[in-house]
C-alpha cells in the first residue's frame, strides 16, 4: 500500500516536471518570436525613413514634412534658384509681372511679301540695239535714283545703221518737205490734202527723233529709270541684242508693299474677323506689326482656287524696314479678341524634351523653374493655360543666366554641400 502511494507521487511529480519543462519551451518560443518581429519592424522602419530622405517624401509619424527633416540634417535640396544682383543686373535681366489682359484669336500661316500696284516700274528698249549697262557690275538689289542712266542701246556697226541716226535724217527730211509745203499751199501750187500729207509726215519724223534726241549719247541711246528704287530683277545680260520695246530691268520702289497670306479653308468663317497682323520674315527674327507700318487690310478672297485649297488674305504697309519683295514670311492673322489671358513674351520660355518652362522670381535673388501649358501664339506673346496665376512674377530678358544659375546648383548623387 505504502509502495503504490510513493509509486503515485513520483508519477505526479514526473508530470509536473514534464509539463513544467514543456511551458518553458513554449515560453521561451513565443519569446523569441516576438524579439524577431520587433527586430525587423524596426528594420523596416529605418528602412522607411532612409527611403524618405532619398525621395524628400513626408515621413509617416515623424511631425514634419521632408523639407523640415532634410533641414535639420543639414543636407535641404529645394528646386530654388539663387542669382545674386549684381549678375543679374549684369545679365541685363528684366521681369514682369503676370497680369490677364486681352489676347487676340491666331490664326498662324505662311505668306509672301510683294510690291504694290505701280510700286514697280520695267524698263524697256526704246530703240534696237546691243545692251550695254552703264555699270557692268549693276545687279539684283542695286540702288538707283529717279532720271538715272541704266542701260545704253548702240547699233551703230549694225546693218540697218543706227535708229537715232536714221531718226535724226528722216526728221530733218520730212522738216524741209513741210516748210517747202507750207509755201506751195499758199500758193495754191499743191492742194489742201498733199499739205496734210506733208504735215502728218513731219509730225511723226518730229515725235520719232525728240523721243531719241534727249537720251542719244555718243555711245548710244541711254535709256533712264523714271523712279527710284532698287533693282528687282536684270531681264537682259550685257552685249544683248534687243528690238523695241523689249524688257531690259525691272526697278522696284520699295516704298509700300503688301503682304499675301495663304490661309487653310477651315477658317473661311473666321476670316471676316480678321482685324490686323504680325509677320516674321524667313531670313529675320524681326518681328513686324501692322500697325507699327500704317499697314491696312485690303481684302480676304471669297473663294478658293481651282488648283488650291488656300484662300488668299491681303495687307498693304509701308516699307518701314529692310523687307524684300517676294521673300516668304511666317504669319499671324488676329481676329476675335479673348479676355482675361494670361500670356508671356516668347522671349520668357525655355524648351525642354518637349516641355515648356519659364522662370519665377521669388525674391530679389531667388528665382524658380515652372512647368507651363501654352495656347496659341501671335509672335510676340504667348498664352499659357497651366501653371501661371496672376501676380506671379516671370523673368523676361536674362532666362539664359537663369538657366546656367539652375544648373550651377545642381547638387551630384552621393554628395553634400
Amino acid at each position: 500500500m505504502l509502495f503504490r502511494r510513493e509509486r503515485e507521487f513520483s508519477k505526479k511529480t514526473h508530470d509536473y516536471q514534464f509539463n513544467s519543462t514543456t511551458e518553458m519551451k513554449k515560453n521561451s518560443i513565443c519569446f523569441f518570436i516576438a524579439m524577431a518581429l520587433m527586430i525587423g519592424g524596426c528594420s523596416k522602419e529605418k528602412e522607411h525613413v532612409h527611403a524618405a530622405e532619398e525621395t524628400h517624401e513626408p515621413i509617416e509619424g515623424a511631425g514634419h514634412d521632408a523639407r523640415n527633416y532634410e533641414d535639420e540634417a543639414g543636407e535641404a535640396h529645394t528646386d530654388e534658384i539663387r542669382l545674386p544682383v549684381a549678375q543679374a543686373e549684369a545679365a541685363g535681366l528684366e521681369t514682369q509681372e503676370v497680369v490677364p489682359e486681352t489676347f487676340y484669336r491666331v490664326i498662324k500661316t505662311g505668306g509672301q511679301v510683294q510690291a504694290t500696284q505701280g510700286g514697280e516700274v520695267t524698263l524697256v528698249a526704246t530703240s534696237s540695239g546691243v545692251v550695254s549697262f552703264v555699270n557692268p557690275s549693276l545687279t539684283e538689289g542695286a540702288a538707283l535714283k529717279a532720271g538715272e542712266a541704266v542701260v545704253t542701246l548702240s547699233a551703230k556697226h549694225l546693218q540697218d545703221g543706227d535708229p537715232s541716226a536714221l531718226a535724226k535724217i528722216n526728221y530733218e527730211t520730212e522738216r524741209k518737205a513741210f516748210q517747202r509745203a507750207e509755201t506751195l499751199v499758199k500758193d495754191q501750187i499743191i492742194s489742201a490734202k498733199e499739205f496734210e500729207q506733208t504735215r502728218q509726215r513731219y509730225e511723226m519724223a518730229k515725235t520719232a527723233y525728240e523721243a531719241q534726241s534727249a537720251n542719244v549719247t555718243a555711245q548710244g541711246v541711254t535709256v533712264k529709270t523714271p523712279v527710284g528704287g532698287f533693282i528687282k530683277s536684270r531681264l537682259v545680260a550685257q552685249g544683248e541684242y534687243v528690238a523695241v520695246g523689249q524688257p531690259l530691268v525691272t526697278v522696284s520702289q520699295n516704298k509700300r508693299l503688301q503682304l499675301r497670306a495663304e490661309v487653310s479653308e477651315k477658317y473661311y468663317r473666321t476670316l471676316a474677323g480678321i482685324r490686323t497682323a504680325h509677320f516674321r520674315m524667313a531670313y529675320d527674327d524681326t518681328l513686324y506689326k501692322m500697325q507699327d507700318m500704317n499697314g491696312r487690310l485690303l481684302s480676304f478672297g471669297k473663294s478658293a482656287g481651282q488648283s488650291s485649297f488656300y484662300i488668299p488674305v491681303t495687307f498693304e504697309f509701308d516699307n518701314t524696314g529692310d523687307l524684300l519683295p517676294g521673300a516668304f514670311a511666317e504669319v499671324y492673322l488676329l481676329s476675335a479678341p479673348l479676355d482675361n489671358v494670361i500670356s508671356v513674351p516668347v522671349s520668357a520660355l525655355t524648351e525642354e524634351q518637349g516641355l515648356y518652362f519659364v522662370y519665377l522670381q521669388l525674391d530679389r535673388e531667388v528665382y524658380r523653374k515652372q512647368e507651363v501649358g501654352l495656347g496659341q501664339d501671335n509672335g510676340e506673346r504667348v498664352e499659357v493655360v497651366s501653371g501661371l496665376q496672376s501676380g506671379d512674377r516671370v523673368v523676361t530678358k536674362g532666362v539664359y543666366q537663369v538657366k546656367q544659375a539652375a544648373g550651377a546648383g545642381v547638387v551630384p548623387e552621393g554628395h553634400s554641400h
